[in-house]
């Protein structure tokens, strides 16, 4: 770091004027409010990664580096833990798991909602201040300056730096995907090439039970008047055009040529045939991931919340299909579709849809006995993720002051606000995480989808609560949240070609800002593969390379998330050596939370 040229800004001695001073306590005031949120959250238990092997020296290279075999990954091995103690239990209360003991206290709790929703206003009142407003702009405009004139300064050292790394670049350094829909795991061409395939040679299979009648997988496409012959990408209709500000024909484009008999059939875990179609495809994405084995993703799969049973079946259906791999991690998506569950009747309240989301898992913690299968894949879950259209406008408004009904009773027809969502989601996350980490089981980070349209109050009740968000484009219209988010380094993981066909145009995305002008954390994502991808590569690795060196590509891998815990990954770092992430751990940070930048950051020396 020593080789870089430093440009020092210095203090003019005139002091501090009051604005500042206010603009200041201000933001000191929101990150110590995150700090109190997040500290209710149990310490992540990470992975195990054994080092074998002494560091060898390369003849020729500048730098040392290690060779070793990698870690073991075997979340089916050993026994099942036995079970809690008789009397210790769990029950919900206003909406929040809590665990007793054979006394009736509670062991494990969390935070009341109507002080969440007391924290959630001061930060929305301290955003919309004009003083922190501008304060945060233009402290996010000197941070993007000194990016610009370290550029000028260091690039062509930055270049020479990477350059020194030996036997690594893009292609062969690790790289995560941080933000993946499972369903859409696969590209246009290899779905069509399995479809094909399995209407070729097993035409006669009984696949779907529908008009009455139990249908072949020939019947099924002879009743939609289409052959093996006739199947081709258009037909297949899965790519995303004009489905701009469109989310509804945005979902639709995972029917396989419009059809939502095929999604069911070929992308669904939960059918028939016990998902053994999307089980044979995901094997045959996972031996192109090891293929490759820089490539490592963390797919998402749903929990809709309606019934019990469906933590019980995708257990079943990941577990008889042996789909573990040490390049995949699993995440569990909860859409917000509570309204649509109310008017077809199979929800009475949303007391009753968080019950069917945690009440297995809690099961499970102190018995795991009770299900192995739902306990080894637990072993493979990160985290948990929100997911559904921000930009619909939200039918019940929460003030000030004025608290919403207990989920318990809350059946009204309407969805909960976003807020509201994010509150008990995060609680329940949060007391589990608690019971297994005593247990000494792996445990969950929070990371939803926010910010990719709609109000910008959803980032703020994020801010509170998430661990790490997706999308997060919205942050770049609250300049005051934007620097809070610099601030607390939360990660952001980022989806420039999916926001491209949805939300914002590629060539607006404020990835490069966010990464380099503005260092937040954020990290390259696909979000959905088969949207806007016909045909390979697919994965961080189809993002355009740039030469320069201050781009991104060369960090897609190390994003702040669950991931770090879960995956072995390597980190090209701008002026310095390759290094080992799979065993870092974010430094203490500093007190003062408008010292930039933080220590955690990963910028390089030069640029501190």
């Amino acid at each position: 770091s020593e080789s870089f040229q430093r440009v020092v800004i210095t203090d003019t001695g005139d002091g501090v004027d009051a604005e500042t001073v206010k603009a200041c306590g201000l933001l000191r005031k929101c990150v110590r409010l995150r700090e109190k949120w997040i500290q209710q959250r149990a310490q992540p238990v990470e992975d195990t990664v054994v080092t074998e092997g002494e560091v060898e020296q390369q003849p020729g290279s500048l730098h040392p580096f290690r060779r070793r075999p990698a870690p073991p990954y075997n979340p089916l091995a050993g026994g099942l833990p036995g079970a809690v103690g008789e009397g210790v239990g769990f029950a919900m209360r206003d909406g929040v798991f809590t665990v007793t003991d054979s006394g009736s206290a509670e062991t494990f709790s969390y935070m009341s909602l109507q002080e969440f929703l007391d924290d959630y206003f001061e930060i929305k009142a301290a955003c919309s201040d004009g003083v922190a407003k501008s304060f945060a702009y233009k402290r996010l405009q000197l941070l993007a300056a000194r990016f610009h004139l370290h550029t000028v300064l260091n690039g062509d050292r930055e270049l020479k730096a990477q350059k020194s790394v030996p036997h690594r670049d893009f292609y062969n350094v690790r790289k995560v995907d941080t933000h993946v829909h499972h369903s859409a795991c696969m590209n246009q061409k290899h779905l069509l090439r399995f479809i094909k395939a399995k209407l070729k040679r097993h035409a006669h299979e009984v696949v779907v039970f529908r008009d009455g009648r139990f249908m072949t997988l020939g019947e099924v496409f002879k009743s939609l008047r289409l052959t093996a012959y006739d199947l081709s990408i258009d037909t297949l209709d899965m790519h995303a055009n004009n489905t701009f500000h469109r989310f509804d024909k945005f979902n639709l484009k995972y029917n396989p040529a419009g059809q939502s008999r095929l999604r069911e059939i070929f992308l669904k875990t939960d059918n028939l045939i016990a998902g053994r179609y999307i089980a044979e495809v995901t094997k045959e994405v996972i031996n192109d991931l090891e293929v490759s084995k820089y490539q490592l993703v963390e797919w998402r799969v749903s929990i809709y919340g309606r019934k019990r049973t469906e933590w019980d079946k995708l257990a079943r259906w990941f577990y008889v299909n042996r789909l573990m791999h040490p390049n995949v991690r699993w995440l569990v998506q909860i859409p917000r579709l509570f309204h649509v569950y109310k008017r077809s009747g199979e929800l009475s309240n949303f007391g009753e849809m968080l019950d069917n989301i945690f009440a297995p898992l809690f099961e499970v913690t102190l018995n795991p006995s009770s299900n192995p299968m739902l306990f080894y894949f637990l072993r493979t879950v990160v985290g948990f993720d929100s997911v559904d259209d921000e930009s619909r406008p939200e039918g019940y408004q929460i003030h000030p002051h004025a608290y919403p009904p207990a989920p318990e009773e809350w059946d009204m027809n309407i969805n909960p606000p976003y807020c509201y969502w994010m509150y008990y989601l995060a609680a329940n996350i949060s007391t589990l995480n608690k019971l297994r980490a005593s247990r000494g089981m792996s445990t969950f980070s929070f990371r939803p989808h926010c910010g990719e349209a709609g109000d910008s109050s959803h980032l703020a009740s994020t801010y509170l609560v998430a661990d790490e968000i997706n999308h997060g484009i919205e942050l770049k219209r609250v300049p005051a949240l934007h620097y809070l988010y610099y601030l607390s380094q939360v990660g952001i993981a980022m989806s420039p070609l999916s926001n491209n066909k949805l939300f914002l145009d590629y060539n607006r995305n404020p990835f490069p800002k966010y990464f380099a002008q503005v260092p937040l954390h954020p990290s390259f994502c696909t979000h959905v593969t088969c949207a806007p991808h016909p045909a390979t590569p697919t994965g961080p690795q189809r993002f355009p390379v740039d030469g320069r060196p201050a781009h991104a590509a060369l960090h897609e891998g190390p994003a702040r998330g669950g991931v770090q815990r879960g995956h072995l990954c390597l980190e090209v770092q701008r002026g310095g050596p390759v290094r080992d992430c799979s065993q870092q751990r974010p430094p203490k940070r500093l007190r003062a939370p408008l010292e930039e930048p933080l220590p955690r950051s990963q910028l390089p020396h030069a640029r501190r």
